[in-house]
């Protein structure tokens, strides 16, 4: 079983920064993948940020120059650093990370974390 706790959010005003954390347990031999995600009432589920095993990562348009994502692999968590934030970045965040459960498996599961509040007050 993998679990996967995400951290960090809270309440910011407009221009802040917060820091989420994704912090991965259980038993698993590595993470791959990890993306996070988000959730504002009434909306769809969007991808935030993502990066990969090497560290190579993305972003969504919206966010990009603002947020960073990073990855600590010794800890098997990843980071989302959130500067400059905006009342429109008020949402639920979540991670989602593909996991490789043991050493020769060539098939990646899926897990997701419960999510964690932020809101950007103006």
């Amino acid at each position: 079983q993998v679990q996967l706790v995400e951290s960090g959010g809270g309440l910011v005003q407009a221009g802040g920064s917060l820091r989420l954390s994704c912090a991965a347990s259980g038993n698993f031999f590595s993470v791959n993948v990890v993306d996070w995600y988000r959730q504002a009432p009434g909306k769809q589920r969007e991808l935030v940020a993502h990066i990969t095993s090497g560290g190579t990562t993305a972003y969504a348009d919206s966010v990009k120059g603002r947020f960073t994502i990073s990855r600590d692999n010794a800890k098997n968590t990843v980071y989302l650093q959130m500067n400059s934030l905006k009342p429109e970045d008020t949402a639920v965040y979540y991670c989602n990370a593909m996991v490789s459960l043991t050493r020769t498996t060539t098939v990646w599961s899926g897990y997701w974390g419960q999510g964690t509040q932020v809101t950007v007050s103006s």
